[in-house]
């Protein structure tokens, strides 16, 4: 069982959440927000209004909506992480990591 340690908006229907385990995965929801309590997030003004609720250990939006943090867990693409340092201090860099298929395409076109 996994549960979301923090929340991002970052465009669009998209989320970077991190998750107990440390790992970090960009979550697009654009295609999850039907049915009564979802419907109202498809308005950009409440999606952003995302947060991270400790008690539940997921996503909440003002709306009273929220999503299990395994759902979001199975759906999102992992994230790299890359330490980089920003004025004397350490700062964390994201990147999404590229799907397998793609990533072998472009090694056989080299």
């Amino acid at each position: 069982m996994h549960f979301v340690t923090s929340v991002e908006y970052v465009s669009g229907y998209k989320l970077r959440l991190g998750f107990e385990d440390g790992s970090v995965r960009l979550v697009d929801l654009a295609t999850e927000l039907d049915g009564e309590v979802f419907e109202p997030l498809k308005d950009l003004r409440i999606f952003r209004s995302a947060r991270l609720n400790p008690d539940l250990d997921t996503v909440v939006w003002s709306n009273g909506a929220d999503m299990s943090p395994d759902f979001l867990y199975a759906i999102g693409q992992p994230v790299k992480v890359y330490p980089e340092k920003v004025r004397g201090r350490r700062r964390v860099a994201h990147q999404v990591a590229e799907a397998r298929s793609k990533y072998r395409a472009k090694r056989r076109a080299r």
